[in-house]
C-alpha cells in the first residue's frame, strides 16, 4: 500500500470534496481517499501495482479540478493558485461588464432578444465550470453539488428566457419583458465574485505553513571533489560537506566539522539571543548564521529535516477533522438533495396556487441559488486551519483537530518536575565541609568520583569544578551503586559519594548530619554526602532551578479553575518544596516512570479530563495515557513524536496559551456553524415564498446569489480573524 498527498485547486464547498472522494474511491486500486477543502489537499491510499500517481491526477481532473503531485514545487503550486485567483477575477470582470450592458438592451424587439441572448451566453461561458462540474457530479457520481444548484438556477433562468425568445422569433404573442437573461447574467456574476473573494480569503488561511516553507533555502554551497559549488537544495545528500557564510540560512540539518559562529535559532527555540556554535555542534535547517563561516556535514536532508518534520506535523493537523465537524458533514451529505426537493415543491405549490410559471420559476431559482452548503463545509476546517497556524507561529504544534477541540475541556493539568517545571540542569548550591578546612577540597574529591558518571548530579558537580578552574584527574577505579551513589578509588584511597543508604551499608554513621540534611532538603535541594578515606568529608547540595514563568503559569491555570498536580520520581520533601514554590497543592512523589501512566489512569477513573505535561521521553507512557499529552521539547528532540501538543520553544506559558487557543477556536467554529445553519434556515424558506407571504415581495434570485456568496465569505473571514489572537498570560 502507498500513501500520497495531492494538492487540489478549484474546490468551493463540502460537496466538491465529497465528489472528489467519491470519484477516487470508485477507482480500482484506491483503498481510501480523504479530501480537506480548507487546505485543498487529498490524502490517498492506493495499490502502486494497480495505479500510478498520474492516474489519480487524471481522475481528479475529470471531475473538473486541478491536482498536483507532492514532488511539484511549492512555487509551481503557488503560481497555479495565483492563476486561479486571477482567472476568477478576469471572468468576473467580463461577466459583470456584459451583465451591465445587457441591462440597457430593450427586450421589445426581435433584435433585442437576440442581443440579450448573445450577451447572456457570453456570461454563461465565463461560468462554464459550474455547469461542467455540476452536471458531471450528477451523471457520473450520482450526487448533486453546490455547482449543480448554481447550474440549475442559472440554467433555468437562461433556458426559460431562450424559450420565450424562440416564441418571439416565431411570431408568438408573448410579453417581451418576460425574460430572465439579466437575472441569469447578474446571478452568475455575483457568484463569480463570491468565488473570487472566497479564493482570496482562503489563500490566507495557509499562511503559517507558507512562512515555514519560505524558511527553506533554494540552494546550498557544497564541497565536492575539493571544489565549493552551489547546487539546488534537492541535490544535497546525507554526508555532503556544506559551507555556510554570514547571513545565510542553513540549508539542512547537520553537525559542524570546521569553524565557529553564532546562529539565530528563534524559529525553533523562540530564543532571540543567537546560539554559539563550534565543532561538534548541531545545526538546524532554516536557521540563520549570524557570525562567522563554518562547514558542516549534512545529517538530515529533504523530508527528514527538523523543519520538514514540523511542516508535516502541522499539515497533518490541518488535514484532520475535529469531532464537531461530523455534524456539518452529516448535514452537508443531505443538504443538496433536500434543497432540490424544496425548489421543486415551491415551484409546484406556487404554480398550482395560480401564480403562473414566471412567479413559480422565480421562487424555484431563488431557492436553488440562496442555499449554501459551502458555509457548512468551511465552518470547521477553516477555523482548525487558522487555529493550528496561529499555534505554529507561536511555537506550538497541535497534532490533530481532536486535540485542538479537547484541550479547552481539560480540568486537571499534571506537570512532571525535572525538565518541565524545572530547567533539568541542576547546579551546586551548597558545600558544607566536615572533615576539612574549606569547601574546595570537598568539591575536588567529589569531582574525581563523579568524573566518569553520567548522572545529572554528576554534571552539576563537574560544572562547579570547571567554573572554579580545577583540573580533575581520572579516578583509578569507578563503580556506580544503583539508587545509592558511586564508589571510586584515587591513589589507593576510597572515595564515596551518595545518599544515606550508601554510608549506612559501609557502617559510617551520618546521623549527626541529619538536621543539616533536613534543612537543605526542605529547600527543594538534593543532598549527597562526600566520604574520603572512610570518613565523612562534607555535604554537597544540588538544586534544579525553576523555569522562567513556572509560577505565573501555575497561577494562570488555577485562575482558569484547573487543578494542577506535580508528579515526580524525586523524594517527597524535595517535591513538596518545589510545589510550594510554584503554588501547587497536590504532589505525587517517588513515582517511577512506568507508574506515571497509572497515576494518570487513577485521575481519569474519577472522570477527570487530564493533560500530562512532560519532556516527552521518560514521560512517554503518561503522555500517551493522558487525554492530552503536552510534550516540551526543543524541536530537535525525539520528544516531538510523543505528545498531542508539542511546545517547541520550551516555554511553559504555552500550556496556558494552548488551552486558551483551543477555547477560542471552538468559539469560532460554533459561530461559523451557527451562522451557516441560521443563514440557510432563514434564507431557504424566505426564497421559497415565506417572504412573499409576509411582505408581498418575492426574493429576487440576484439578491439570493449575493447573499449566498456573502455567507461563505463571512465564515472564512470569521476564521481569519483568529489570526489576531494573542497570548493572555
Amino acid at each position: 500500500m502507498k500513501k500520497i498527498t495531492l494538492s487540489i485547486t478549484g474546490m468551493h464547498c463540502a460537496t466538491c470534496a465529497l465528489n472528489i472522494e467519491s470519484a477516487l474511491r470508485k477507482v480500482p486500486g484506491v483503498v481510501n481517499a480523504r479530501v480537506n477543502i480548507a487546505i485543498e489537499k487529498a490524502y490517498i491510499e492506493f495499490e502502486p501495482d494497480t495505479l500510478s500517481p498520474q492516474d489519480l491526477l487524471i481522475v481528479i481532473e475529470k471531475t473538473g479540478f486541478k491536482a498536483f503531485l507532492p514532488e511539484e514545487s511549492m512555487d509551481s503550486e503557488g503560481r497555479v493558485r495565483n492563476r486561479e485567483v486571477r482567472d476568477l477575477g478576469v471572468r468576473f470582470v467580463i461577466a459583470i461588464t456584459l451583465s451591465v450592458v445587457l441591462m440597457f438592451v430593450p427586450a421589445k424587439t426581435n433584435w433585442g432578444h437576440g442581443l440579450q441572448l448573445l450577451l447572456a451566453t457570453g456570461v454563461l461561458l465565463c461560468g462554464l465550470n459550474f455547469f461542467r462540474r455540476g452536471f458531471f457530479s450528477v451523471i457520473r457520481l450520482g450526487r448533486a453539488s453546490m455547482d449543480t444548484l448554481v447550474a440549475l438556477g442559472v440554467g433555468s433562468a437562461y433556458a426559460y428566457s431562450f424559450v420565450i425568445s424562440l416564441a418571439v422569433w416565431y411570431g408568438r404573442k408573448t410579453a417581451f419583458h418576460d425574460v430572465y437573461y439579466e437575472v441569469a447574467a447578474f446571478l452568475l456574476s455575483f457568484i463569480l465574485l463570491g468565488r473570487y473573494l472566497e479564493s482570496l480569503t482562503k489563500r490566507r488561511t495557509s499562511q503559517a505553513i507558507k512562512k515555514l516553507m519560505n524558511l527553506r533555502p533554494k540552494t546550498a554551497y557544497v564541497i565536492r571533489d575539493g571544489i565549493e559549488r552551489e547546487v539546488p537544495i534537492i541535490e544535497v545528500v546525507v554526508g555532503d560537506l556544506i559551507v555556510v557564510k554570514p547571513g545565510q540560512r542553513i540549508p539542512v540539518d547537520g553537525e559542524i566539522i570546521e569553524g565557529y559562529s553564532s546562529v539565530d535559532e528563534s524559529m525553533i527555540t523562540g530564543e532571540s539571543i543567537p546560539t554559539e556554535k563550534s565543532i561538534g555542534s548541531c545545526v538546524v535547517g532554516g536557521t540563520i548564521n549570524k557570525g562567522g563561516s563554518f562547514t558542516f556535514r549534512a545529517t538530515k536532508v529533504g523530508h527528514e529535516t527538523t523543519l520538514a518534520h514540523i511542516i508535516r506535523l502541522i499539515e497533518e493537523a490541518q488535514e484532520s477533522k475535529a469531532p464537531v465537524q461530523q455534524v456539518a458533514d452529516t448535514v452537508a451529505a443531505y443538504f443538496v438533495p433536500a434543497v432540490l426537493l424544496i425548489a421543486v415543491i415551491s415551484f409546484g405549490a406556487w404554480f398550482l396556487a395560480g401564480k403562473g410559471v414566471l412567479f413559480a420559476l422565480t421562487a424555484c431559482i431563488a431557492v436553488l441559488i440562496v442555499a449554501c452548503p459551502c458555509s457548512l463545509g468551511l465552518a470547521t476546517p477553516t477555523a482548525v486551519m487558522v487555529g493550528t497556524g496561529v499555534a505554529a507561529e507561536n511555537g506550538i504544534i497541535i497534532k490533530n483537530a481532536a486535540s485542538l477541540q479537547t484541550a479547552r475541556k481539560l480540568d486537571t493539568i499534571v506537570f512532571d518536575k525535572t525538565g518541565t517545571l524545572t530547567s533539568g540542569k541542576p547546579r551546586v548550591t551548597d558545600i558544607v565541609p566536615v572533615g576539612v578546612e574549606n569547601s574546595e577540597d570537598v568539591l575536588r574529591i567529589a569531582a574525581i568520583a563523579e568524573k566518569r558518571s553520567e548522572h545529572r548530579l554528576a554534571e552539576a558537580i563537574m560544572q562547579a569544578a570547571h567554573e572554579k578552574g580545577y583540573e580533575i584527574p581520572d579516578p583509578d577505579l569507578f563503580n556506580s551503586v544503583t539508587g545509592k551513589g558511586v564508589v571510586a578509588r584515587y591513589k589507593m584511597d576510597k572515595i564515596l559519594l551518595g545518599n544515606r543508604r550508601l554510608f549506612e551499608d559501609i557502617k559510617i554513621d551520618v546521623r549527626h548530619f541529619e538536621p543539616r540534611f533536613v534543612e537543605l532538603e526542605a529547600q527543594g535541594k538534593t543532598v549527597v554526602i562526600v566520604g574520603y578515606r572512610n570518613e565523612v568529608y562534607g555535604i554537597i547540595a544540588v538544586a534544579d532551578t525553576l523555569k522562567d514563568f513556572a509560577k505565573e503559569t501555575v497561577h494562570a491555570l488555577r485562575k482558569m479553575r484547573k487543578e494542577v498536580i506535580l508528579i515526580t520520581g524525586d523524594n517527597l520533601i524535595t517535591a513538596q518544596a518545589i510545589a510550594k514554590e510554584v503554588g501547587i497543592d497536590t504532589v505525587l512523589a517517588e513515582v517511577l516512570p512506568q507508574d506515571k501512566a497509572l497515576e494518570i489512569k487513577k485521575l481519569q477513573a474519577k472522570k477527570r479530563i487530564v493533560a500530562m505535561v512532560g519532556d516527552g521521553i521518560n514521560d512517554a507512557p503518561a503522555l500517551a495515557q493522558a487525554d492530552i499529552g503536552i510534550a516540551i521539547g526543543t524541536g530537535t528532540d525525539v520528544a516531538i513524536e510523543t505528545g498531542d501538543i508539542i511546545l517547541i520553544k520550551d516555554d511553559i506559558r504555552d500550556v496556558v496559551f494552548s488551552i486558551q487557543l483551543s477555547a477560542f477556536t471552538m468559539r469560532k467554529i460554533k459561530q461559523n456553524l451557527f451562522w451557516a445553519f441560521v443563514y440557510n434556515g432563514i434564507s431557504i424558506p424566505a426564497a421559497a415564498g415565506l417572504l412573499y407571504s409576509i411582505t408581498g415581495h418575492l426574493l429576487s434570485p440576484v439578491i439570493a446569489g449575493g447573499a449566498m456568496a456573502l455567507s461563505s465569505i463571512s465564515v472564512v473571514l470569521n476564521s481569519l480573524s483568529m489570526r489576531f489572537f494573542r497570548k493572555r498570560l
